[in-house]
């Protein structure tokens, strides 16, 4: 079992940057593929971004790519989101998650825990 809890998230400006941070807890960090999901009310959940479990492999979503940037600290148990150049497009609520598929995946259905989620709300 691991635990997934999302912190960071607020209310930012258009523009600006905020990193989102996930803590993990349970069995072996390294274990898992990391993966960032964001999704608003009446939209299908989004893939954002994923990293192995070593940490060498990384992909974004097309939306977010070379705007954000996932990393992961396996000695601490975490795992962040830093998001910059931030739009009004990017408000939603942002999930991370944790998957089997160690060398990361942008498929909701291969992630087997869940965090409860952080509100991102950017304006314009």
């Amino acid at each position: 079992q691991v635990q997934l809890v999302e912190s960071g998230g607020g209310l930012m400006q258009a523009g600006a940057s905020l990193r989102l941070s996930c803590a993990a807890s349970g069995r072996i960090f390294s274990s898992y593929a990391m993966g960032w999901f964001r999704q608003g009310p009446g939209k299908e959940r989004e893939f954002v971004a994923t990293i192995s479990g070593s940490g060498g492999i990384t992909y974004y979503g097309d939306s977010v790519k070379g705007r954000f940037a996932i990393s992961r600290d396996n000695a601490k148990n975490i795992v962040y989101l830093k998001m910059n150049s931030l739009r009004p497009e990017d408000t939603d609520v942002y999930y991370c998650a944790a998957s089997y598929v160690i060398s990361g995946s942008e498929q909701v259905g291969t992630y087997r825990y869940w965090g409860q989620g952080t509100q991102v709300t950017v304006s314009s």
